[in-house]
């Protein structure tokens, strides 16, 4: 398995030719999408790549299917069809509190992973510094290399994955361009609370830095706890970037239709980055997208109570299989330490578990910047259906001989 720490690559020249550039030559396979990979060729239960294994709402497909008989299969307005547009602003004035423009503010994208690529290639020049929270979703590694960024990282400490306000005060200087935020975030399935959002945004105003904000798993959430955007504290529209998309909410990663709500500036900017990435995301699906962001709040409480379900089922397989688990507040996964099995790091577990036992699971050194530092540590998702929970427990009950 290839060193999760190589998603950050060093600089340097090599003195034989090179066939790549210094950007790309760093650059590894995600880690999460290799588990799937190593999953499929050795007949593993998947619990590693975060994909529903159930189906998507059947209204929002059928608009999908009406779209596509309806002839809605040219390209959209590159920044995003008006219809959607128009529905993403009616939804986001309603949770930022403020006037979304869906003319000027609203730029749809194929998935927050192009957001996020976009964003960055658009509001970074190389050198300038953006702070991440880490443990931290992988991409945000070779985000940060394809814009020529430099990372500084703020570490979340188990178990309730809280962070120093004084390190994160250190972690500001002239060169910092913005701090990364995913909340609810991945891995740890950690909820930013007001007071924790109001220490980042005085942060952000007093050094007018930008934030870049994750908010993907939105309206996942458990145990009373809620969600709020930092675009919508005092003073932080204009230095807010809100990043989202379809996939997790609706059950639908393989549509990749996202977007981003930020000022009428950086949206611009945004645009005409987006506009040569990928010209704009697939038409058929944004019409069905203003089904989807249109459904009542009843839906999205649904959609917390069943994932609330299927967060205590996996965590009672894992916690009798004899994993410590960190109890996420919000997403869908659940960090593990893995110490008591006595497997020298948790690419060694991993492997062992893929192949011996049948389960995979994500490493969680490819999670942090130093690998040792998640070295005993494993990530599980639980958007699966619950055949796929009952052999992941048949199979993991043999872990129980190695205790």
């Amino acid at each position: 398995m290839p060193n999760p720490s190589s998603a950050f690559p060093t600089t340097g020249r090599s003195v034989e030719r090179q066939t790549t550039s210094h950007r790309a030559s760093g650059l590894v396979e995600s880690v999460i999408r290799e588990m799937t990979r190593l999953a499929l060729h050795h007949g593993a239960v998947n619990l590693s790549q975060g994909y529903p294994d159930f189906p998507a709402p059947s209204v929002v497909k059928e608009a999908a299917k009406r779209a596509i008989d309806a002839e809605i299969n040219q390209y959209a307005i590159t920044w995003g069809a008006k219809r959607f547009r128009d529905a993403l602003a009616r939804k986001y004035s309603k949770t930022l509190g403020w006037e979304v423009d869906p003319e000027t503010e609203v730029t749809v994208v194929c998935g927050s992973t192009e957001a996020m690529v976009a964003t960055f290639l658009s509001l970074m020049n190389p050198g300038d510094e953006v702070i991440i929270f880490e443990p931290f979703y992988e991409n945000y590694g070779p985000d940060c290399a394809l814009a020529g960024a430099i990372p500084r990282f703020v570490r979340l400490r188990p178990p309730e994955w809280r962070f120093s306000l004084d390190e994160l005060q250190a972690a500001f200087s002239e060169r910092t361009r913005a701090i990364i935020l995913n909340t609810p975030n991945n891995p740890t399935g950690k909820v930013f609370d007001r007071e924790e959002l109001d220490a980042i945004a005085g942060l952000c105003r007093e050094r007018d830095v930008l934030a870049i904000t994750d908010e993907i798993y939105e309206h996942i959430l458990y145990d009373g706890h809620q969600h709020t955007s930092i675009a919508s504290l005092e003073g932080m529209r204009e230095r807010s970037v809100t990043i989202n998309s379809l996939s997790k909410t609706y059950s639908v990663t393989g549509w990749r239709v996202g977007w981003t709500i930020a000022s009428h500036d950086l949206t611009n900017s945004i645009r005409k980055v987006h506009d040569f990435l990928t010209v704009g995301a697939a038409a058929p699906l944004q019409e069905a997208g203003v089904t989807a962001v249109s459904l009542p709040e009843s839906y999205y409480q649904d959609l917390a109570a069943e994932y609330a379900t299927r967060r205590d089922r996996l965590l009672g397989i894992l916690e009798e299989c004899g994993f410590h688990c960190f109890r996420p507040h919000g997403a869908y996964y659940i960090m593990t330490d893995i110490s008591r099995f006595g497997f020298p790091n948790d690419t060694a577990f991993v492997e062992f578990l893929i192949r011996e036992i049948g389960v995979a699971a994500v490493p969680g050194s490819s999670f942090y910047r130093n690998p040792a530092d998640g070295s005993q540590q494993v990530r599980f998702t639980f958007c699966k259906k619950e055949e796929t929970f009952g052999e992941a427990e048949r199979r993991l009950r043999r872990l129980r001989e190695r205790l």
